[in-house]
């Protein structure tokens, strides 16, 4: 049987694009490669089976072998699935997203955080299993994972003008002792401070010069809460204020001056700098700190879709919510949104300007 031809096609994923031909297809097969998963199936005419990239059955012989695109094209040819890697039902990846989506709805839904234990049971799995699977998928634990959707309810009633007392029940905290021993950490600030909008906290902030323009970086006690970058200093200072409207902007300190130098270092040359390790004050919804969690554990000189981006978080079908989170964020290179990319490979958008994109993607890669 000869091997089905692909005919035209969307734009391929930077992975897909490696396995256009069989000769491509074939070699992914020998060494079982993960990265194929998806991208199309192998049929064995001796056998009459057909399975994914990565089955771990015995070899085949090259010429007892034709590819197909889906499972679906295989069926149709007269090939039955393989039982053993199952390439009919979706992938690993696919089933550990949904699994690890299912928990955190449950998270979410749930008005005190669950107990692992209980998340493993739902989920099917062992204590140990799913808590390596859901780090795995979401970059963070399902404790840290618990913690950040638990800050975004505290912010969410306080930003709407809730009282306390509401807030510390509405969050699922079932004390106010508890409630007092996490909020510093939450918010950076007092409840009532971040009820009014940032009143009477202080944010230190100062500008550097990069080669790739103004640097603006500010901080509350917690730690860094903006990285800014521009042409135009006062522009800079003016979208700070506007994320902090009643909070006292104050001048740095010499220790604070050497913190906004490492930024600037590493975004003049990433790769001779140290990586960025800078305590951070991130404030953001639930959804947007996964996204960036996930932004953070991407490698200095590498990438990731969007849509590769959604899968790691347990919401493959969130692409443009992961884009708008991608946006959102307001402390650059720490939080390395630059190094999300199109699925064709395109540099898509960027919030401080696709040209500061594309250098620091430049530079990262040597």
């Amino acid at each position: 049987m000869h091997a089905l031809s692909t005919g035209p096609q969307s734009p391929a994923s930077s992975q897909g694009a490696r396995f256009l031909d069989d000769d491509a297809r074939w070699a992914a097969v020998r060494r079982r490669d993960a990265d194929a998963e998806g991208e199309f199936v192998f049929a064995v005419s001796t056998t009459g089976v057909y399975c994914r990239s990565t089955c771990a059955a015995r070899s085949a012989r090259r010429e007892n072998v034709s590819f197909f695109a889906t499972p679906l094209e295989a069926e149709a040819a007269g090939y039955r699935p393989c039982k053993r890697c199952r390439p009919d039902l979706p992938s690993r990846a696919e089933r550990e997203a949904e699994v690890v989506a299912q928990a955190c709805r449950r998270i979410e839904a749930a008005e005190e955080e669950p107990a692992l234990a209980t998340l493993a049971e739902k989920a099917g799995l062992s204590p140990h299993h799913f808590h390596r699977v859901f780090k795995r998928v979401t970059g963070v634990t399902p404790k840290a994972y618990a913690a950040a959707h638990r800050q975004s309810k505290v912010q969410t009633n306080l930003a709407a003008g809730s009282g306390v007392t509401e807030t510390i029940y509405a969050s699922g905290f079932n004390s106010s002792g508890r409630f007092y021993e996490a909020v510093s950490g939450m918010l950076g600030m007092t409840p009532s401070a971040y009820r009014k909008g940032g009143e009477g906290e202080e944010v230190c902030h100062a500008i550097g010069r990069s080669s790739l323009g103004c640097v603006l970086v500010a901080a509350t006690p917690r730690g860094v809460c903006a990285i800014l970058m521009g042409d135009d200093p006062a522009a800079l200072r003016a979208d700070l204020k506007a994320r902090f409207p009643k909070a006292k902007l104050v001048e740095p300190t010499p220790s604070f001056a050497e913190l906004v130098a490492e930024v600037v270092r590493f975004v003049d040359d990433p790769r001779r700098a140290e990586g960025l390790n800078l305590p951070l004050d991130i404030r953001g919804t639930t959804f947007q700190r996964r996204v960036w969690e996930a932004l953070r554990a991407i490698p200095t000189g590498e990438t990731a879709s969007y849509a590769e981006i959604a899968q790691r978080v347990g919401s493959p079908h969130a692409v443009r919510a992961v884009a708008s989170a991608c946006a959102a964020n307001k402390i650059a290179v720490a939080i390395p949104c630059h190094r999300v990319i199109a699925a064709d490979g395109g540099l898509a958008g960027y919030r401080w300007g696709v040209e500061r994109k594309r250098r620091l993607l430049e530079r990262e890669r040597g």
